[in-house]
């Protein structure tokens, strides 16, 4: 059989011209790398596409999850032949063994090294199949067990324990851990087996899509909890006799200081994932049994910066859209800590995102680096506060300006100044809804009238949970009024639990919103110190739907609960 160059291939299929796989070819040698992922970097071609024409060129079959063609042998012992950690590095998974020979489902099979290190460690034949990577990783994860795999690493961690016990003189044995030299300190949490707990907690919990993960000591025990979507949930933890190491891991991975246990401390790492880089921002506590560290996960590839994807309904994107085109004024985004508003501003930006445009942004802390936007990071310990920050950047020449948060007079003075001196000024406040932003903006001393001339849009919401589409259950709605609001569907969904949505009954999260656009029938109300109460009819008669009837909305279209809306819109 002649051999056919992928490129070949691919053209013959009808999937890239001549032309793409020139220009490919051309980036190739500038940059290097394989043609294949230079393809899918161009948006030629998809990882599928490629995977498919490798299977044609190299003769190799190709599988998929959904096939079940990537379910491994249960009686070959194949996990003792291929480990966990080696599998994950390696996105390969062993399928079936006979005598002599093994077969593996693996993303690159032309990845000669790889190959050379299987036959080494299994001292088998080895025999490829080709399968997508997301779908080898889930495969991983099903096969192996994440819960089995960190109970394991840390009966390898007690079993250590246990030797170094046994092996060391009783008076010794009598020092207290919290007396332990800072080299011991040191090289106990830089132990291979420490660093493969913390390892797999913060993997398991990046699988998990945890958002952020809770080390608590206790009085006799040591807490691991994860928060997902929203809510936290316990998982088996570690033993208590290992907090200091890990603690010591955790803050040697974030630069933070590990001699220092009285005073919170702040740092961060990252890590790479399946060529995705996520950021890690790190706390530390000091609690009565020893120091709490709580660890931020920041997976940009989760969150869309896109207006569209993020969840507003389509009257509530049209009226955000008109804010947005305001040449100057003032934009809130309002609702409690872990409401999303930092993920919706940034949505916002990046819809006005433009070349023409002198985009500054001023935040504590940046959480997502935007290309074409000058984002500075407030640091008020050294006197560069948000005020100070906004000072100078009004001799910056801005169009936009983005503020993480109006927290005080001075800052929303000089917000003010910038959105009546024609900028666009777009900001956080803490307010329950809407409409309590103007309440919100007056107390911290601000006139009415001056409010009434910058105001232009005023976005509140909240985070609700989503139902798992696997296994929402179906029932028929018997009562139509909810909290005086009327549902409009005969059939509602709740939730159930599955191994999909790890028996929760929720998988992801969506937003529920309460938009007002500032016409000039509200800035005259606003000048005329009209009550919240007063402006409520008026804004619901320009299509203002208040965060429940929001809500009611998404459960009409079956993607959430009524017990999720009410939980969250009536908190």
């Amino acid at each position: 059989m002649k051999y056919r160059k992928v490129g070949d291939i691919l053209i013959d299929e009808g999937l890239i011209s001549q032309v793409q796989l020139e220009t490919a070819l051309q980036t190739q040698k500038k940059q290097g790398g394989r043609l294949g992922n230079v393809l899918i970097k161009l948006g030629y071609v998809t990882e599928e596409q490629i995977i498919v024409a490798l299977s044609k060129q190299l003769g190799i079959p190709y599988v998929t999850l959904a096939s079940g063609k990537l379910d491994p042998s249960k009686d070959d012992n194949l996990q003792e032949l291929i480990p966990y950690d080696f599998a994950l590095r390696n996105v390969c998974l062993p399928l079936s063994r006979t005598i002599s020979s093994l077969t593996v489902a693996m993303f690159d099979p032309t990845d000669l090294l790889l190959m050379d290190n299987l036959r080494k460690i299994t001292g088998c034949d080895i025999n490829p199949i080709i399968a997508p990577r997301s779908d080898i990783l889930k495969a991983i994860e099903q096969f192996y067990g994440k819960e089995k795999i960190i109970q394991d690493a840390i009966q390898e961690i007690h079993a250590d324990e246990k030797k170094k016990v046994e092996e060391t003189p009783h008076e010794v044995r009598e020092i207290h851990s919290e007396e332990l030299s800072l080299d011991k300190v040191i090289a106990r949490a830089e132990e291979a087996p420490v660093v493969k707990l913390v390892d797999l907690i913060i993997h398991q919990a990046i699988q998990e899509r945890v958002s952020d993960i809770h080390i608590e000591p206790q009085r006799d025990k040591l807490v691991l909890r994860y928060r997902i979507d929203g809510v936290l949930y316990e998982m088996p933890p570690p033993s208590a006799s290992l907090h200091l190491p890990l603690v010591s891991r955790i803050k040697i991975l974030s630069k933070m200081d590990i001699a220092e246990k009285r005073l919170p401390q702040d740092g961060g790492f990252n890590v790479r994932i399946n060529d995705k880089i996520i950021d890690l921002r790190v706390s530390s506590l000091p609690t009565i049994y020893g120091e709490k560290i709580v660890i931020r996960i920041l997976d940009k590839s989760r969150v869309p910066l896109d207006l569209s994807k993020i969840g507003y309904l389509g009257p509530e994107l049209e009226m955000i859209k008109k804010g947005l085109a305001a040449p100057y004024g003032l934009i809130f985004l309002t609702g409690p800590t872990g409401s999303g508003k930092s993920t919706s501003l940034y949505a916002a930006l990046n819809q006005i995102l433009s070349p023409k445009k002198n985009i500054m942004t001023a935040e504590d802390p940046v959480e997502y680096r935007l290309d074409g936007v000058n984002q500075v990071q407030v640091k008020p310990d050294i006197g560069l506060s948000f005020a100070q920050t906004l000072r100078s950047f009004l001799r910056q020449d801005p169009d936009i300006i983005l503020v993480g948060e109006v927290r005080d007079l001075e800052t929303s003075e000089i917000c003010l100044k910038a959105a009546l001196t024609g900028h666009l000024v777009m900001s956080t406040l803490h307010t329950n809804d809407a409409l309590s932003a103007i309440a919100r903006m007056v107390d911290m001393g601000v006139p009415h009238y001056l409010l009434a001339s910058a105001i232009r849009l005023i976005i509140a919401q909240r985070l609700v949970r989503r139902l798992c589409p696997s296994c929402k259950e179906a029932y028929e709605v018997k009562r139509k009024e909810v909290s005086g609001y009327t549902l409009n569907c005969d059939i509602a969904y709740k939730a159930k639990g599955c191994e999909e949505c790890s028996f929760i009954g929720y998988k992801g999260r969506t937003l529920i919103a309460e938009v007002v656009l500032v016409d000039d029938d509200l800035r005259d109300m606003i000048y005329r110190k009209a009550t919240m109460r007063e402006m409520l009819p008026l804004v619901r008669s320009k299509g203002t739907m208040t965060l429940l009837e929001s809500g009611l909305k998404r459960v009409e279209e079956g993607v959430t609960s009524v017990e999720e809306i009410l939980s969250s819109a009536m908190a």
